[in-house]
C-alpha cells in the first residue's frame, strides 16, 4: 500500500514536470533518491519512463480533434493540414531516434547521476534566462503551425536529441530550440507538446519490450502501482498543459529559468550527503 502512495507522489510530479520547461526525467531521478519505491530496480526503472504515457495521453485528449485527420467536422484542406502537421512531428522525431536507440543503455548506465542532473538543470536554466532577455528584442517568424516548416520541423527534432540526457527536459530543450529559430513562444509549446506524443511512446515501448525481454513479468501489484501512476500523471499534467498554454501567452520562461538553477543547487548540496 506504501508503494501506491509513493506512485501517488510520483505521479503528481511526472505530471507538473512533463510539460513544463523543468525536466520530468530528472524530477523523477531525484525523487527515487528520496521516495524509494519498494521494488526491483528493473521495475522502477521501467516505472520512471511508462508512467510518461499517462502525462502524453492528456495531450491526445486535450487536442484530439486538432490532431485527428479522420475528423468528420474537418474540410478536406483541414484534414490535409493536420496531415501534414504530423509528417513534420515524424520528421522532428527522427534525430532522437536515430541517436537515442543505439545510445539507450549507455545513458541509462552513464548519465544518471545527481552530478548530470544538477548540470543540466542549472546550464539549461541559464539558457532560457539568456535567451528571453535577446527575446524581448525579437519578433518571432514563426506566428503559426501551419508556418512551420520541413526544414524548421527538422532542427526542432535536433534540438530535442539534447535531452537524452536527464536534467535537460525535452520539453525545455524543444521549445528553446524552436524560439531560438525564430518560434513565438505558443507554437514552440505546442509543437513542443505534440512532438512529445510519438517520442514518450516510442520510450515507453523501447522500456516495456526491455523489461519484458529480461525475463521480468508484472506483478498484480505492480501493474496497479504503474497505472495508479499513469493515471495520476494523466489527471495532474492536463492541468498543467492548460496552465502553460495561458502563462506563455503574457509570460516568458524567465521564472522556470530561476526554478532549474536554484533545484539544481539544492541537488548538488544534496548529493554531497546521499
Amino acid at each position: 500500500m506504501i508503494d501506491i502512495f509513493k506512485a501517488v507522489i510520483l505521479g503528481i510530479i511526472e505530471g507538473l514536470s512533463e510539460f513544463l520547461p523543468i525536466s520530468s526525467t530528472g524530477h523523477l531521478y531525484l525523487a527515487d533518491y528520496v521516495i524509494k519505491l519498494g521494488q526491483p530496480t528493473s521495475f522502477v526503472n521501467m516505472f520512471m519512463v511508462v508512467i510518461q504515457l499517462g502525462a502524453i495521453m492528456s495531450v491526445v485528449v486535450l487536442y484530439f480533434n486538432k490532431l485527428n485527420p479522420f475528423a468528420r467536422s474537418k474540410s478536406g484542406p483541414e484534414k490535409r493540414a493536420t496531415w501534414l502537421l504530423w509528417f513534420k512531428v515524424i520528421l522532428a522525431v527522427l534525430p532522437a531516434v536515430v541517436i537515442g536507440l543505439p545510445l539507450n543503455d549507455w545513458l541509462d548506465k552513464n548519465m544518471t547521476s545527481w552530478q548530470v542532473i544538477s548540470a543540466t538543470l542549472i546550464i539549461y536554466g541559464i539558457l532560457f534566462i539568456i535567451l528571453e532577455n535577446f527575446y524581448a528584442k525579437w519578433q518571432p517568424t514563426v506566428t503559426k503551425l501551419s508556418d512551420l516548416s520541413w526544414h524548421f520541423a527538422f532542427l526542432i527534432g535536433c534540438f530535442q536529441v539534447l535531452s537524452l540526457i536527464p536534467g535537460t527536459s525535452r520539453s525545455g530543450a524543444t521549445i528553446l530550440g524552436a524560439m531560438l529559430l525564430g518560434a513565438s513562444r505558443y507554437v514552440a509549446t505546442e509543437f513542443s507538446f505534440f512532438l512529445a506524443i510519438p517520442t514518450m511512446f516510442g520510450a515507453s515501448l523501447l522500456k516495456l519490450v526491455k523489461f519484458f525481454k529480461a525475463g521480468n513479468a508484472l506483478a498484480g501489484s505492480q501493474l496497479a502501482i504503474l497505472l495508479t501512476g499513469m493515471i495520476v500523471s494523466f489527471i495532474v499534467a492536463y492541468l498543467a498543459i492548460k496552465f502553460l498554454l495561458k502563462y506563455v501567452l503574457t509570460h516568458d520562461f524567465k521564472p522556470f529559468g530561476w526554478y532549474r538553477i536554484n533545484l539544481g543547487l539544492v541537488v548538488i548540496l544534496c548529493g554531497f550527503f546521499m
